[in-house]
């Protein structure tokens, strides 16, 4: 099984990092908190303190068009907060 994870870089997720050494990841919606904490310790070089994760319910939402209105969802997807021990970051603009 493949988990997808990519860093989540927004303000909200900015302060979390300066303020907590804590960084948001989404993740694949049947990944666990142990196959994270390993991901990003492989990808990243990192020690992984603590792994938090919740569940962002899928929206509705509609549009009208000439053939009248249209209604979908977007699908559910899993965020994951990880805690990194004392003294470590982690770079994502390093590989650009």
């Amino acid at each position: 099984m493949a988990i997808n994870i990519e860093p989540i870089v927004t303000e909200a997720a900015t302060k979390l990092t300066d303020k907590l050494n804590r960084y948001t990841f989404r993740v694949s919606p049947d990944a666990n908190k142990y196959e994270i904490k390993d991901m990003v310790e492989k990808l990243y070089g990192v020690k992984v303190e603590a792994v938090n994760t919740l569940v962002v319910r899928g929206k509705n939402k509609s549009r009208y068009t000439k053939s009248g209105l249209l209604r979908g969802k977007t699908d559910k997807w899993k965020k994951a907060f990880i805690t990194l021990a004392e003294g470590q970051t982690i770079d994502f603009y390093a590989n650009i």
